[in-house]
């Protein structure tokens, strides 16, 4: 596992670039995910990565498992390289921002 202050650091990163609530995400993910014929499951709604991001979500930092910490990782580093603070995607830049919000993040929140 990660050493504490390392833990600290990733865990105020993923939060700061995860923005998204884990009810906003959720919905989300069931929202992108429903078919003109059919919805999956709210538990099966999403990527596999975006439904890992909900569970870190709800998980306090001492429950963190090892596979959480390389989601975690995996997510700040992803977002960090598509989401440009200072260029976020305008709302007409609908797949960019869909991407990001799979991840937790929405570009155009404040």
């Amino acid at each position: 596992m990660t050493d504490a202050l390392e833990l600290d650091a990733l865990w105020e990163d993923f939060h700061r670039v995860v923005n998204m609530t884990s009810q906003e995400l959720a919905a989300w993910l069931r929202v992108r995910d429903a078919g003109e014929d059919a919805e999956p499951l709210p538990e099966q709604a999403g990527t596999g990565t975006g439904q890992q991001v909900l569970a870190i979500l709800q998980k306090r930092r001492t429950d963190l498992t090892d596979a959480d910490v390389r989601v975690m990782y995996e997510v700040v580093d992803s977002v960090s390289a598509r989401a440009d603070v200072a260029n976020e995607p305008e709302p007409e830049q609908t797949r960019h921002r869909h991407q990001l919000m799979t991840l937790g993040h929405d570009p155009l929140k404040p």
